[in-house]
């Protein structure tokens, strides 16, 4: 999952960060009003957390940015501001939810959560296929109920090919969703991963799950 933090406040923009990826969430993050907008506006995120009161542009506008740029991802707006009219107005433009700060990185982590859910897609936060299991809140993945030891962005990769399964997902498409915009689009660093997690989840006499589909991607099934 791949969430934008858009906070002019560093010390916040950093703890959240940190705090977030510690969760296994890929985080991107902006400085000010103008660059979170233009992110959040050319950039496929699965969530966005908007500060109100910002330089260049504040929250009130990206949001109405991102909502005009068609991009249809949850904002989650944060403020010192607890007035009802602020957050109807934010409301009205299209943000999903609004927490006052100062607040608990608990109940961040919660709204988060829940805004990410998709219950008529997922009714609970166990994704599978064959004997493989990924628990999403508890970070578990095993297959043959067997534990499988994975580091974050393995989880990460293979949360995202699970929420897609028996769909091909291009290059573009994972790294977009599983890496920060730091990342080298040019490295192996996605064909370096897939192969170990191929090593981790693959065991003898049971199908091969993630497979390479020539020109176009990867896809996990059951079947090529």
């Amino acid at each position: 999952m791949r969430i934008l933090i858009v906070e002019d406040d560093q010390e916040i923009r950093n703890f959240l960060k940190s705090s977030l990826e510690e969760e296994c969430y890929t985080v991107d993050l902006a400085p000010d009003g103008e660059k979170g907008s233009f992110m959040g506006r050319t950039n496929d995120y699965d969530l966005c957390i908007l500060d109100l009161i910002m330089p260049e542009k504040n929250g009130n506008e990206v949001c109405k940015e991102i909502r005009e740029a068609g991009k249809k991802y949850p904002i989650l707006v944060l403020s010192v501001q607890s007035e009802i009219p602020t957050k109807i107005e934010l409301f009205n433009m299209g943000a999903d939810d609004y927490l006052t700060k100062p607040y608990s990185l608990e109940e961040l982590l919660a709204r988060i959560r829940a805004l990410l859910r998709r219950p008529r897609e997922i009714e609970n936060e166990i994704l599978e296929i064959e004997n493989l299991q990924l628990d999403s809140k508890k970070h578990l993945v095993t297959r043959n109920k067997k534990e499988i030891y994975l580091t974050r962005k393995e989880f990460m990769l293979l949360e995202y090919l699970l929420k897609n399964k028996s769909l091909v997902m291009s290059r573009a498409k994972i790294m977009e969703h599983v890496w920060d915009i730091n990342a080298d689009p040019f490295s192996n660093t996605i064909e370096s991963h897939i192969l170990s997690l191929r090593k981790k989840i693959d065991i003898k006499g049971k199908p091969k799950l993630i497979h390479t589909i020539p020109g176009r991607g990867y896809k996990l099934d059951i079947k090529k």
